[in-house]
C-alpha cells in the first residue's frame, strides 16, 4: 500500500486525528516523524507536551489504549498474550486493561432484541431487567427469567459497535504498515501480522453465535463431570448480537473473603479449578483462554462454574505434542531437548546462535531446577523462558503464546485463593498422563489410520517407480538433475567477468602491436575493444554493488 493513499481509506478523519495524536502524546509513535507524507506531519501539532518520562513503556501503552477505547483495549488484551513479541513486562502491564463502557438506554436494548429475535423482551421473557448488570466494550448483560421461571442472563451487543471497530481496524492496519516501513524497532513486533491476527480475533467476538458454540462444546466435554457447571445457551433466544444463557448461582473467585465466610475450602477450590483447565488443555485441546477470577464461580456442592467463553484456545495434536515436549524437557532438566522443542515450535531467524540459546537455557534450568516442586514459581519460569525466546527473536505461534499466558494467569488466580498453591505440583501427574496417552493403543491406531491413505498411495506407486528407475539405470539413461537456486546470476556474472578480461587483454594486444586499421598510433579495433571491456566491467561492478554482494567499490 502506498503511504500517500492511506487518507483515502480513512473515513473518519476526527477518529484518525484522535488516534495519531494520542499515540504521539504518549511517545508510542516516534516513527511517524519520519513519514514523508504531509497529511501525517500536520498531526504533530496536536501533541500537548505531556510529561511521561516517569512512566514505563508498558504504562504508556496501557494509558493510551484505555483513552482510545474498546478496540484498542481489545488489542492490548491480545498483546498481553504475546510476551514473545512485546516482552513479559509489557504483557504484565497490559493484563491490567479492563474494558467498561456506559450502558445503552433501555429503549435501545429493547430495539436490538426485537430486531434480532423478532419480538420485544416482554414477549420473550417472564421478567427482564431494563438496567444492565454490567457493560463491557462489545456488549452489556441484563438479568431475566424465562417463561418457566429459569433465571438467565441476556448479553446484548452495543448498536453500531461493529462499524466503529471495523473503522478502527482499518486505521490501525494503515498505521501498522507505516510502523513496519519506518521503524526498525516497531518492525520486530511484526505489526502487520499482529494486526491481521488481532482483526480475525476481534471480528470473531462480534458474532455471539461463536460464543454459544463454545458453551455447547465445553458442556459436551464435561458432560460426565457433575462438578463442572457450564451455562446452557438457549438456541431460540440467541443470534449474532444477542446471547441468552443460564445465570450461575455462585460466588466469583475474585471474592476470597466471601468464600471463606461461606465455608468454602479455598485450597480445594484452587486445586479443582486448576485441574479443570489442565484437562481442557491436555485432554481436549480446547480451553477457556481467560481464567480471570471474575470468570470462575464457586458453585454449591463444591462445583466450579465458568463464564465468558468468548475467548478460547485450540491446539491440534501436533502442536499439543510439541508443547508437551517442551514441558517434559524442562521437567527433565534437558537443555538440548528444550532448545530443540522451542525451535520446533517457533520461527527461528537464520542467523541465530544455537549454541548461545542452549547456554541461556542451561542457565535457566539451573536457576529454576534447584527449586523445590512445592515452591516452584511456574509463572516466573515461563516468563523467564519468554524473555529468552524474545531475546533470540524467535516468534512463537499465537496459539502457543496464548497457552503460556493462560498457564501464568491460572497460577496467579489459584494463588490468590491459596498462597501455598503450586501449579507445578499439579502438572507433575500430567507428565505420566501425557506419556500414557501418547503410547495408548487407541492413539497409535488413530495415527496409523490417518496415515493409511498416504501409505496406500506410497505402496501403490513404489513398485512402478522403482521399476522405472532400475530400467533407466540398465539402459544407461539414468540422470540426476541438480538445481542450484540463485546460482544462475552468479554464474552469469562470472562469465561476463571472464569475457571482459579476455576482451581487454585481446584489445590491449591489438593496440600494443599496432594492428591495422590505425588512427595515428592506435589500433581502431584495439581501442574499441578496450572501451567496450571497460564499459562492461563498470556495468558489472554496479550490478554487483546494487545486489549487496559488495559493500563498496
Amino acid at each position: 500500500m502506498k503511504l500517500e493513499t492511506l487518507p483515502n481509506l480513512v473515513r473518519d478523519s476526527k477518529r484518525f486525528h484522535k488516534i495519531v495524536s494520542t499515540l504521539i502524546r504518549y511517545g508510542l509513535a516516534p516513527w511517524l516523524s519520519h513519514a514523508k507524507a504531509s497529511w501525517i506531519r500536520k498531526y504533530f501539532q496536536a501533541a500537548d507536551g505531556q510529561q511521561i518520562s516517569d512512566l514505563t513503556k508498558g504504562e504508556r501503552m496501557r494509558l493510551a489504549m484505555t483513552e482510545l477505547g474498546p478496540t484498542f483495549i481489545k488489542l492490548g488484551q491480545i498483546l498481553s498474550t504475546r510476551p514473545d513479541l512485546v516482552g513479559p513486562e509489557i504483557t504484565a502491564e497490559l493484563s491490567k486493561l479492563q474494558s467498561s463502557t456506559p450502558a445503552d438506554p433501555p429503549e435501545t436494548v429493547r430495539h436490538t432484541i426485537e430486531m434480532e429475535l423478532g419480538a420485544p423482551p416482554e414477549e420473550l421473557f417472564l421478567e427482564f431487567e431494563d438496567v444492565a448488570a454490567a457493560s463491557a466494550s462489545i456488549g452489556q448483560v441484563h438479568f431475566a427469567k424465562l417463561k418457566d421461571g429459569t433465571p438467565v442472563v441476556v448479553k446484548v451487543q452495543h448498536p453500531g459497535i461493529s462499524g466503529k471497530i471495523r473503522s478502527d481496524l482499518e486505521i490501525m492496519t494503515g498505521l501498522a504498515e507505516l510502523a513496519a516501513h519506518y521503524s526498525e524497532n516497531a518492525r520486530q513486533f511484526r505489526p502487520v501480522d499482529t494486526m491481521e491476527e488481532f482483526s480475525r480475533t476481534l471480528l470473531a467476538e462480534l458474532d455471539f453465535t461463536l460464543e454459544k458454540k463454545n458453551l455447547q462444546r465445553f458442556a459436551q466435554n464435561f458432560s460426565h463431570e457433575s462438578d463442572v457447571v457450564i451455562p446452557k445457551a438457549y438456541e431460540e433466544l440467541c443470534s449474532t448480537r444477542v446471547l441468552t444463557m443460564d445465570r450461575l448461582d455462585g460466588i466469583s473467585l475474585e471474592k476470597p473473603e466471601v468464600l471463606k465466610e461461606r465455608g468454602y475450602d479455598l485450597e480445594k477450590l484452587a486445586m479443582r479449578g486448576a485441574n479443570i483447565f489442565l484437562e481442557m488443555i491436555f485432554r481436549d485441546g480446547f480451553y477457556h483462554a481467560d481464567p480471570h477470577p471474575g470468570n470462575i464461580f464457586a458453585m454449591p456442592d463444591d462445583g466450579i462454574g465458568l463464564l465468558d467463553c468468548g475467548m478460547v484456545g485450540r491446539i491440534d495434536d501436533l502442536l499439543q505434542e510439541q508443547f508437551e515436549n517442551m514441558l517434559l524437557a524442562a521437567v527433565q532438566q534437558d537443555p538440548v531437548g528444550l532448545c530443540d522443542s522451542i525451535c520446533d515450535l517457533g520461527q527461528v531467524p537464520r542467523e541465530m546462535d544455537l549454541g548461545a540459546l542452549r547456554g541461556e537455557l542451561t542457565e535457566f534450568l539451573a536457576e529454576f531446577g534447584a527449586q523445590d516442586l512445592k515452591d516452584f514459581d511456574l509463572g516466573g519460569a515461563l516468563n523467564r523462558m519468554m524473555e529468552i525466546i524474545r531475546k533470540f527473536k524467535i516468534i512463537l505461534p499465537s496459539r502457543v503464546s496464548l497457552l503460556i499466558k493462560v498457564l501464568v494467569m491460572l497460577e496467579g488466580t489459584a494463588s490468590e485463593l491459596s498462597p501455598t498453591f503450586s501449579l507445578a505440583e499439579i502438572l507433575k501427574p500430567f507428565q505420566a498422563k501425557v506419556l500414557r496417552r501418547r503410547f495408548a493403543p487407541k492413539r497409535l491406531f488413530k495415527r496409523v489410520y490417518h496415515n493409511l491413505g498416504d501409505w496406500n498411495r506410497l505402496l501403490g506407486m513404489a513398485p512402478r517407480e522403482l521399476s522405472d528407475i532400475l530400467t533407466q539405470i540398465k539402459r544407461g539413461k539414468f540422470d540426476v538433475n541438480l538445481e542450484h537456486r540463485k546460482l544462475d546470476p552468479v554464474v552469469n556474472r562470472m562469465v561476463i567477468g571472464v569475457l571482459c578480461s579476455a576482451l581487454f587483454l585481446g584489445s590491449s594486444y591489438l593496440v600494443g602491436n599496432r594492428v591495422k586499421p590505425m588512427i595515428g598510433d592506435f589500433s581502431i579495433f584495439g581501442m574499441l575493444g578496450c572501451m567496450l571491456a571497460v564499459y562492461m566491467g563498470v556495468r558489472l561492478v554496479r550490478v554487483i554493488h546494487k545486489s549487496g554482494s559488495v559493500k563498496s567499490f
